[in-house]
């Protein structure tokens, strides 16, 4: 009776003593156990310094540079890349080097203005067809059917007919199915929150349906949402490319990373360095994002929490 009375005795100020650590032990939010997980990704944190390196470049480097990215030079057309010009210049005499930091100007601030305009078009239109359910969802669902059955590049060329070729209407042309994706990433997402706790008291205390899917029901999706973010950036990216390689993106005298390949296309066999760099930009842009998204959905994966 004596052993097994310290035995006991033994076993209880063991579980006393791993209460008491869990009480000392800080407690972490998801947030900071997410971004703890996230530095211990080597290839994402390396994703980011290479976008912030980027993104540094093209904001500065033009500003710094002693050439102008429009001005011609008829003295130094088809250069290679040298200590006057480190990437060479173009059939005109402009310094690359210049030129494909203004255009990843454009390009990035495509990508980024794109993403904003299908994320909030995609989270609203999502949170609302998932919340209400029913009729609601049924006839929301088969508008965004409708709009993914058209291709994208027809609704390029239409739109281009009736804005014009530029900017404002090749985002326009992108933005108006490419917010249906969130919108479905979005809407399963709020199918399985609004059944929960929380929400049902919301709707108890007498909340507006607009209240609990802005405050309630949208922020619960903020994982999702972030990294869908990162892989719809680099999918502007490369579309605002290809449309500017085939010329429906970015005319003159504006430039990006797509509309600098496609003017080097015609000398691609005897001066490849000038669609080298731009080219490079792409890539680098793209899979930097994309090995970004890898890494944040693993990190705010809450069954990887541990």
């Amino acid at each position: 009776m004596e052993h097994k009375y310290e035995e006991s005795m033994f076993e209880k100020i063991e579980t006393m003593g791993e209460l008491g650590e869990m009480m000392v032990r800080p407690s972490i939010t998801y947030w900071a156990d997410s971004w703890r997980r996230l530095k211990t990704n080597k290839v994402a944190m390396g994703s980011i310094v290479i976008l912030f390196v980027l993104i540094v470049m093209c904001i500065f480097a033009p500003m710094f540079s002693k050439y102008n990215f429009e001005v011609t030079d008829t003295s130094s057309i088809n250069l290679g890349p040298s200590s006057l010009h480190i990437f060479g210049t173009d059939s005109l005499g402009r310094d690359i080097f210049t030129r494909v930091w203004v255009g990843g100007r454009v390009s990035i601030m495509i990508g980024f203005v794109g993403t904003l305009m299908v994320i909030c078009v995609g989270c609203v239109y999502g949170g609302i067809a998932g919340y209400f359910g029913g009729k609601i969802d049924h006839y929301m669902m088969r508008v965004i059917e409708i709009l993914v059955s058209i291709p994208y590049l027809v609704m390029v060329i239409l739109i281009s007919l009736y804005l014009g070729k530029g900017i404002f209407a090749l985002i326009i042309a992108l933005t108006i199915t490419g917010w249906t994706e969130v919108a479905r990433i979005v809407r399963g997402q709020v199918l399985q929150i609004k059944e929960q706790e929380f929400v049902t008291a919301a709707k108890a205390l007498g909340a507006s349906p607009s209240r609990i899917i802005i405050k309630h029901l949208l922020p619960n999706t903020v994982g999702v949402v972030i990294v869908a973010i990162t892989f719809k950036i680099p999918g502007f990216i490369f579309a605002e490319a290809f449309l500017s390689f085939i010329g429906l993106g970015v005319q003159a005298p504006n430039t990006s990373w797509g509309a600098l390949a496609a003017a080097a296309r015609e000398n691609l066999r005897f001066y490849p360095y000038q669609i080298f760099f731009p080219s490079l930009m792409i890539i680098l842009t793209m899979l930097s994002f994309s090995l970004l998204g890898d890494g944040l959905r693993d990190a705010l994966d809450p069954k990887e929490r541990q």
